[in-house]
């Protein structure tokens, strides 16, 4: 599990699990424990399936935000 800052801040955790041909990296907001997954190819880049995981989270905590 990875551990990294938003430039807002924030606290994130990240785990890649890989399966077969595919690889779930998940994100959770260590603030609020909101979890969102990606999955993509297992032998696509460690870099850019953590950053679509975090891309996502960010996105999903925007939208519960607006809707508060």
């Amino acid at each position: 599990m990875t551990r990294t800052r938003t430039p807002a801040g924030r606290e994130i955790l990240i785990e890649i699990v890989t399966l077969g041909a595919y690889a779930k990296a998940s994100a959770i907001d260590s603030t609020t424990g909101i979890e969102v997954s990606v999955t993509g190819p297992a032998s696509g880049s460690r870099a850019s399936l953590e950053a679509a995981a975090v891309a996502k989270l960010e996105f999903v905590l925007k939208k519960r935000a607006e809707e508060a």
